[in-house]
């Protein structure tokens, strides 16, 4: 792979297609960026289907094209926030004058719009219009404002044009777009909160503790289940983003009782910490730190258990086929979410998932009887088992909010945040 390619691999792109007849240059665009490693994501304008069709577009993405705001299968799945701020990049090409203006003006009446006033990520615009309509005085105030916001551009080009006319106006090449894609990805795309939204985002709130005065339970890592003296059933969770949770909540004035299995991550300051090994240990060390304002069951619970524990050694026969029955074992969240007393205000579980993530974590907010689920993607592709970041997405009765990639530390301060919201919005489920 050439170095200059190597910026492109798995980044992903969200393409604002606008409505004009450069439209056509989009799907060559799309091609070259699909080329070099990136996924491409597509947006339609009601325009840009007058020129080229949805069909052409997703056959080369190879992902659905998304055009309506409303529409309800979309805001189920992939609403226009996550659509936002999924990408690592947002490309509008070709960018129009109406598109320019909506832009400089804040307007989000279509999806386009919307998510473009929504995103956390910049913007690379190519413009493509009349040459009458890009030296207009209005298209130079809109462009000199959005770029002041922070927009960057590629074009456009001089040449001649399809109404006949010749100067500036003409969409820059896919190439050139795609060198300015390199250029915008490799000078970082996120857009920061302002300093003191952020503090209300991760949960420090310039007027004191956000969680001050609260008793907060958080469980952590994997749990191992003892197969026979040296073997056991567990899994990869390393209790990263526990620990990080029970340290922001301690950081943010609550007191914390951090339930954790085996990790080799550091003890988190602030917290009394109770070390069990198996789901049965945990379940018994969770009841005995109730009552409690908040439970996160962020730990990785073995799911079954041996029906038998060897108090030897098993040992394997060369060509014979070895069975382990195995039984459930307790499910935390269901016992803490279902309580009828002393239930916490608020009832969070985690629900890692290597497939329909969304549908999985919806379910079991039922199921279990919480007031939210921290939904991810497990996959061995994403990185995020045993990894320091984190793409969570925040499930509750009210919908679905997802949150872009970041360190598991961000992700531990903004849900500490969204915890102090959501307690200071009124007590939530049975609550004790």
């Amino acid at each position: 792979m050439r170095d200059s390619e190597r910026i492109f691999t798995g980044k992903r792109i969200l393409l604002v297609i606008g409505g004009g007849i450069a439209a056509y240059k989009s799907l060559e665009l799309i091609r070259r960026l699909r080329e070099r490693g990136a996924e491409v994501r597509a947006v339609m304008t009601a325009a840009a289907k007058q020129f080229i069709t949805p069909l052409s577009v997703a056959s080369l993405t190879g992902d659905v094209v998304y055009d309506d705001l409303f529409s309800l299968t979309a805001e189920a799945t992939m609403g226009h926030i996550e659509l936002s701020r999924d990408a690592d990049l947002v490309v509008v090409a070709p960018a129009t004058a109406g598109l320019l203006a909506k832009m400089a003006q804040g307007l989000a009446d279509d999806l386009a719009s919307t998510l473009l006033l929504a995103t956390d990520k910049r913007v690379l615009v190519a413009p493509a219009m009349n040459l009458r309509m890009w030296l207009h005085p209005a298209t130079r105030r809109n462009l000199a404002l959005i770029e002041a916001d922070g927009v960057r551009r590629v074009g456009p080009d001089d040449g001649a044009m399809a109404c006949g006319e010749f100067g500036p106006g003409r969409m820059a090449e896919p190439p050139d777009i795609v060198a300015a894609v390199a250029a915008a990805l490799d000078a970082g795309t996120l857009v920061p909160l302002p300093p003191e939204i952020a503090a209300l985002a991760n949960g420090r709130l310039e007027s004191g503790k956000s969680l001050a005065g609260l008793r907060v339970v958080v469980t952590s890592g994997p749990t191992r289940e003892p197969l026979d003296p040296v073997r056991y059933l567990a899994n990869r969770s390393s209790g990263r983003q526990g620990h990080a949770i029970a340290e922001a909540a301690a950081a943010a004035g609550a007191e914390v009782v951090l339930v954790s299995g085996p990790v080799d991550v550091p003890d988190p300051p602030g917290t009394a910490l109770v070390h069990v090994e198996t789901a049965r240990e945990m379940l018994r060390a969770v009841e005995a730190a109730l009552p409690a304002d908040v439970f996160v069951a962020a730990a990785a619970v073995a799911d079954w258990r041996p029906v038998v524990q060897a108090t030897e050694k098993l040992k394997k026969s060369a060509g014979a086929t070895t069975i382990i029955e195995v039984e459930e074992n307790p499910d935390i969240l269901a016992s803490v979410g279902r309580r009828t007393h002393a239930r916490p205000r608020l009832v969070v579980g985690f629900a890692a998932e290597t497939g329909n993530v969304i549908p999985f974590a919806t379910a079991k907010l039922g199921t279990k009887g919480c007031d939210m689920v921290v939904a991810n993607d497990v996959s061995p592709a994403t990185g995020t088992m045993g990894g320091t970041s984190n793409q969570v997405h925040i499930v509750t009765r009210g919908g679905v909010e997802s949150w872009p990639r970041m360190s598991k530390a961000d992700v531990a301060r903004r849900l500490v945040g969204l915890f102090a919201a959501t307690l200071r919005g009124g007590p939530r489920g049975g609550g004790a």
